[in-house]
């Protein structure tokens, strides 16, 4: 049973910064693309970042130069982590995987997290 775990949200001022986790149980999160997803209320979803199999990311314009996302394949945990967070940046945050190839395609990605909220 492939699962995700999202944790480390909260609440931060402007300026401050967060490390979000996500933990993958089921399989080998190197296998599988990874990335971070966001909702806000009132507003479309954005995907945050991308991390494709060869250990490669891509970022959304709006958080590029301020979040980073990585993989400890030893604890099989992807990181966000994100700093100068700005009230534009509240919203819940999920962790999101595929199998497939296509890392950029984000109609693909078919296991998700129950979200951490992030709140600016």
């Amino acid at each position: 049973h492939v699962q995700l775990v999202e944790s480390g949200g909260g609440s931060v001022q402007a300026g401050g910064s967060l490390r979000l986790s996500c933990v993958a149980s089921g399989y080998t999160s190197s296998d599988y693309c990874m990335g971070w997803f966001r909702q806000a209320p009132g507003k479309g979803g954005e995907e945050v970042a991308t991390l494709f199999t060869d250990g490669s990311a891509d970022y959304a314009d709006s958080v590029k130069g301020r979040f980073i996302i990585s993989r400890d394949s030893a604890k099989n945990t992807v990181y966000l982590e994100m700093y100068g967070l700005e009230p534009g940046d509240t919203a819940m945050y999920y962790c999101a995987a595929h199998s497939g190839a296509l890392c950029s395609d984000w109609t693909r990605y078919n296991t998700w997290g129950q979200g951490t909220q992030v709140t600016v």
